[in-house]
């Protein structure tokens, strides 16, 4: 089976920490060179310092704030223009705040759909040409199992969620004749801080400790455990893979089970 990766280039946003980092370590580890985009620089370096460089890879770092579309697509436009285009591309950016859709204020869908509907749409739209040409593209969106599920608490994220997965299967169909392929990983519980944030603010809301709280979640889980980020990183980094050309336009879960849909 082949995932070498030794000849691509890769963009992984949203690589700080958590998820984007644990891909961006994967896929360097498989040999691709690896571009680091998020917004903090100090973290962004970390992170780079531990990317395995064995096989010859360049790894960068570019530096955007993704809740700003323009300045994501100005950065990115720039560095393709310079550098070329790229292989493989992981949009992952934080999810929206928690809270019910119903009393939501109408401007957090707004924002919320500019820091991920838009603001990945730009990644793509900078990196197509190239793909194009080379006939190989890897378009791997990190989004959340409420695609299939919505899930309570997270009314925006549900409804933004949904049309990031829309959007990617319909790039699927149109991109598919020229070898790019666009999947949606799926990520359930995670140990990652975002998660150590919602459990804690469950554990306010029900009046309970954070283990008991910890211990609520892992029993809704058939694995009976959160994932580690190294886990779901295989995932994304076998879509982003030559072995997996002929799968697109599909929703991968990696949640242990836990989304109760097929």
């Amino acid at each position: 089976m082949d995932i070498n990766l030794a000849s691509k280039k890769a963009l992984v946003c949203g690589s700080s920490q958590g998820i984007g980092r644990a891909c961006a370590i994967e896929l360097a580890n498989l040999g691709a060179s690896v571009t680091l985009f998020s917004r903090n620089p100090e973290r962004l370096e970390a992170v780079k310092n531990e990317l395995n460089c064995s096989q010859g890879q360049k790894h960068q770092v570019l530096i955007a704030d993704f809740s700003q579309p323009e300045q994501v697509n100005k950065v990115i436009l720039a560095d393709v223009a310079a550098n070329g285009g790229f292989d493989i591309l992981i949009n992952n950016t934080g999810g929206p705040a928690p809270g019910p859709a119903s009393t939501t204020d109408a401007s957090a869908f707004i924002d919320a759909f500019n820091l991920h509907l838009v603001t990945n749409h730009h990644l793509v739209q900078a990196l197509i040409p190239a793909m194009k040409e080379k006939q190989y593209g890897r378009i791997i969106n990190v989004i959340s199992t409420s695609v299939k599920q919505p899930i309570p608490g997270l009314g925006v994220s549900n409804t933004i969620r949904g049309a990031v997965a829309s959007w990617s299967k319909t790039l699927a169909n149109e991109l598919g004749p020229f070898g790019i392929t666009v999947n949606n990983v799926l990520p359930g519980a995670t140990a990652t801080a975002r998660l150590d944030a919602i459990i804690a603010g469950k554990a306010q809301k029900q009046n309970i400790s954070i283990e008991q709280a910890t211990t609520n979640e892992k029993a809704q889980i058939p694995m009976r455990r959160f994932a580690a980020p190294e886990e779901f990183a295989a995932a994304a980094a076998f879509l982003a893979s030559p072995a997996a050309g002929y799968i697109t336009g599909i929703n991968l879960p990696v949640d242990g089970g836990r989304t109760s849909c097929l």
